[in-house]
């Protein structure tokens, strides 16, 4: 059944549903496996495209080329989600997987610092660039479609798919990174195998592209469709859901640190400042992934049957309760054993979080402005303590010596979590 063989607003057929579903996740998981293939090979990239003399300038570097393609994903995630809210999910979409296909495959074949000089750093940073304005929009317009597709009863658990498809391709890139290693020597990795997750990443990219052409819009969009004002979808979520914003920010937090401090940040820490072995991070990441990828949707269905608001918190005190004894336990003798169950001990408080994240954050906002209230949300948050993460993290521990800083920063976002949902129920207890 097509697109223009249905009656607007009419409920899907199952196979329709499960193939929104499907290519959600898939689409969803090229996307982000794309995105962190570059974070897991970080120390190697800073020695192609950026070397130095100080270790430490060619790791900051790197971060802050990581870095980059976040400062653009708020005006890209506006500008894409803006036009998904008027004109639909479905082909934003589609034009994202084409976006990051191009600059995955920019990464994959740009020649080393040493074969082309300063045109390789350059070439990166457009990369990352084009990277951040396609994820930008992802993970609003493709949250927006699952769970305007969901059964009522059931958007906690079609949400969570979101993340699902982030645990996928967590899994997914450490496997790459972790086969490469095993099987190649440092020298072929360091030449030419890290290429290989790049080139293999876009080569899927049509895939995803076939997939998201056959999906019909979402019929809660087609409803609320005809009723749009030709009001500014980013002036009113500005003027009319200030609110909601304050409170996507403080449950973005906690998920968006436990993602890029811990899974992200993590590897390449333990490699650089306690000396791990690069395939004692990439496994440890890789199981992780795979544990996230089961426990995410059964936190989903359990935020459907009891309350997505207490397992959401449940899980963001577990977390941040447990982060600085773990890493303790790991700085303390550093191993891939101590490193292994540590990542396995948070898979199931940071699933708590993951899981019920992406439904709680639709919930805040109407039909008309819901990709670009999240995309405004999700994008800010992912900035400050997501992309700038790494950055922060590799500088604090080299100035004050203390490999319990990433411990210490978690905490941190929970207590300004915390923070922002109090002074946003203060806000709404005033009206």
């Amino acid at each position: 059944m097509t697109a223009a063989a249905i009656q607007i607003g009419q409920p899907r057929s199952p196979a329709m549903v499960r193939r929104a579903v499907i290519s959600s996740v898939i689409g969803n998981g090229l996307e982000w496996y794309d995105f962190l293939v570059y974070g897991f090979f970080a120390t190697i990239i800073s020695q192609v495209f950026f070397p130095s003399s100080d270790p430490l300038i060619s790791a900051l570097l790197t971060a802050a080329t990581f870095a980059i393609s976040f400062l653009v994903r708020p005006i890209g995630g506006v500008l894409l989600s803006t036009y998904a809210d008027r004109f639909g999910r479905k082909p934003i979409l589609t034009v994202m997987i084409l976006i990051m296909g191009f600059s995955t495959v920019l990464i994959g074949l740009t020649p080393s610092y040493a074969t082309i000089g300063i045109l390789a750093p350059i070439l990166v940073i457009i990369a990352r660039i084009l990277q951040g304005i396609s994820v930008g929009a992802e993970f609003a317009s493709a949250t927006a479609m699952l769970v305007e597709y969901a059964p009522p009863g059931r958007k906690m658990t079609y949400g969570s798919f979101q993340m699902c498809s982030q645990a996928l391709a967590l899994a997914l890139a450490a496997f790459s990174g972790y086969a490469l290693a095993t099987l190649l020597t440092p020298e072929a990795l360091q030449g030419w195998g890290w290429r290989i997750p790049f080139l293999l990443g876009s080569l899927i990219t049509p895939l995803g592209f076939y997939i998201r052409r056959f999906v019909d819009e979402s019929p809660e969009y087609e409803k609320e469709a005809g009723k749009n004002t030709g009001r500014t979808p980013f002036r009113a979520v500005l003027a009319e859901h200030r609110n909601a914003l304050l409170r996507c920010f403080g449950i973005m937090i906690p998920g968006t640190a436990s993602n890029y401090v811990w899974f992200i940040f993590l590897p390449g820490y333990v490699v650089r400042q306690l000396k791990l072995p690069f395939t004692s991070a990439m496994l440890s990441s890789l199981i992780g992934g795979i544990l996230l990828f089961v426990f995410v949707p059964i936190m989903g269905h359990l935020a459907d049957r009891w309350s997505p608001r207490r397992i959401w918190l449940l899980g963001m005190l577990s977390f941040s309760l447990l982060s600085y004894p773990l890493l303790a336990y790991v700085v303390a003798e550093p191993s891939f054993e101590r490193l292994l169950l540590v990542q396995a001990i948070c898979a199931l408080p940071i699933a708590a979080i993951w899981a019920p994240t992406p439904g709680l954050l639709a919930g805040m906002f109407p039909t008309d402005v819901r990709s670009t209230g999240m995309s405004v949300a999700y994008n800010v948050v992912v900035l400050l303590f997501g992309g700038l993460a790494p950055f922060t993290l590799t500088w604090l521990v080299a100035k004050t010596g203390s490999d319990l800083v990433p411990a210490y920063y978690l905490l941190a976002c929970a207590a300004l979590s915390l923070t922002a949902l109090t002074l946003a129920g203060r806000q709404s207890n005033k009206r």
